[in-house]
């Protein structure tokens, strides 16, 4: 249903079975799949596709031109959002740039709380929960089954891994490896997210593992190509550690310590 008030491009490809709410606009360039449920005075912008079953709540603003000063209207610009996400209120997602490769992402099941904003470029995986007012700024990935605790700011490029846990009003400046609870100002590691860990099905045994890491990593006072190589033999038994020691191999910004 598409409430009478609602302003809708004629070029704008939306699903019969969609509900557009009282004043929301939507632009040319957007799609909107199945199911989806836009709320009351929703802007929507394009290039913009937006997958099916999803929850977007009153007052946002989905697809709007990315806060880049070199960003000068060109088309490899859009935002991406899969099925499944809840949207809150006052939340800002933006497009991406041509110098990011032009696409903001969000994937699929993800909990986005009110007035959280995701920059141009971000990349955000599956079945995550950005608390209020938590903010990304461009280039930033997360990965999957991860919790931004409130106020939680996110510098450029930072790479988030998964089943990691971030403090109310953390500010990540450095990449947080997967299983990580990080705190403060700017954010240190304060062990692993452990009740995140069994809840997702984690047996006691990779636990122990991922315990044995952490303890390599950050409580054997090694340096750090000391440590990797010790990550390096424990992560021949686990897929969990060995994970864990790519997402480290892999960090351009450097890891939390």
């Amino acid at each position: 249903m598409i409430h009478a008030t609602a302003i809708i491009d004629p070029a704008a490809q939306i699903d019969e079975s969609a509900d557009i709410g009282p004043y929301s606009v939507i632009g040319s360039e957007v799609e909107i799949g199945a199911d989806t449920v836009v709320g009351s005075h929703v802007t929507i912008t394009g290039p913009t596709r937006i997958g099916r079953n999803n929850q977007i709540y009153q007052f946002c603003s989905i697809g709007e031109c990315p806060q880049d000063k070199k960003f000068s209207g060109e088309k490899e610009s859009s935002l991406v959002i899969g099925d499944g996400n809840v949207i809150r209120e006052y939340c800002s997602l933006n497009r991406g740039t041509a110098q990011g490769g032009g696409t903001t992402r969000i994937g699929n099941y993800n909990w986005i709380m009110a007035y959280v904003h995701v920059a141009h470029d971000c990349i955000v995986g599956n079945h995550n929960t950005l608390a209020n007012n938590a903010t990304l700024a461009g280039h930033v990935i997360i990965d999957d089954y991860v919790t931004l605790g409130g106020f939680t700011g996110i510098h450029q490029f930072c790479h988030i891994g998964s089943y990691s846990f971030m403090a109310i009003s953390s500010v990540i400046v450095k990449d947080v490896p997967p299983y990580l609870m990080v705190a403060g100002n700017t954010a240190r590691p304060c062990g692993l997210n452990k009740e995140g860990l069994k809840r997702h099905g984690f047996t006691v045994d990779t636990i122990n593992a991922i315990k044995k890491a952490y303890k390599i990593l950050y409580r054997d006072g090694l340096m750090l190509n000391q440590a990797m190589e010790k990550l390096t033999e424990l992560a021949i038994d686990f897929d969990e550690v060995s994970r864990f020691v790519e997402f480290i191999r892999n960090s351009k910004r450097g890891v939390v310590r």
